[in-house]
């Protein structure tokens, strides 16, 4: 979903005046969130000159959106469907590395903050807080900082950035899985069957099957129930 007229009268504002605007990418499921979101962010208060470029609801579209678009900033919703937050995250610095990604999340936890940082993320913005620390933090990554909520622990980033506490922490499962697999158990742990999977990624019935097959192979899972407890310990999807 393209931004619209706003982004055009903005636009064609700032470049007669010379200057090129930041560009940002606004990723997430509710479409209220999304207009509250580019209501912080899509105005020139205290001198910024930042636009919302567009909008996406879902992490794979965020992904196709965001390679059309290529924006400066991309803020992703860590739960969202047909591709999480992370994974999203990934996909689009395969792509665009220079591209600064922000994560939206209502969860704090020390694996969180690893697993955000590991994506190449530069920060997270509680949902809870963005009235307060979405401006702040977007500032922060266009300016190639990182940015964390206060209530993250200043030992767990130091250890991360320090090399003390990264690959090492990382879930050994989590690196067992292809993208392609992620988004697979990621839709299954959702409660989509096979058929709905290959609609879904554009595949054959039998090769979502048999994608279906190895995964459960390879994580020594035996069940659907295993699975979302899986994709729900290693944040590919929420509760």
């Amino acid at each position: 979903m393209l931004g619209g007229r706003k982004e055009g009268t903005t636009l064609s504002r700032v470049v007669s005046e010379g200057v090129t605007p930041l560009r940002i990418l606004i990723a997430d499921d509710h479409e209220v969130v999304r207009r509250g979101l580019r209501a912080l962010l899509d105005t020139d208060r205290d001198g910024r000159q930042w636009t919302v470029c567009g909008e996406a609801s879902t992490g794979q579209e965020a992904v196709e959106t965001a390679k059309q678009l290529k924006p400066d900033v991309v803020i992703l919703d860590i739960s969202m469907p047909r591709l999480n937050g992370l994974d999203a995250a990934r996909m689009i610095l395969k792509t665009a590395p220079h591209t600064k990604i922000l994560i939206l999340t209502m969860h704090e936890s020390e694996e969180l903050i690893r697993n955000v940082l590991d994506t190449g993320a530069r920060g997270y913005v509680f949902k809870s807080d963005a009235g307060r620390d979405l401006v702040a933090a977007v500032d922060a990554v266009q300016r190639g900082k990182f940015f964390f909520t206060s209530k993250v622990g200043e030992k767990v980033l130091r250890g991360y950035l320090t090399g003390q506490g990264g690959a090492e922490a990382i879930l050994e499962s989590q690196q067992q899985l292809t993208p392609r697999e992620r988004e697979i158990v990621q839709l299954l742990a959702e409660g989509k069957s096979s058929k709905e999977v290959a609609m879904a990624l554009n595949l054959s019935v039998k090769t979502a099957e048999t994608h279906r097959a190895n995964i459960m192979r390879k994580l020594d899972l035996h069940s659907i129930s295993e699975l979302v407890r899986y994709a729900i310990r290693n944040n590919i999807t929420q509760p």
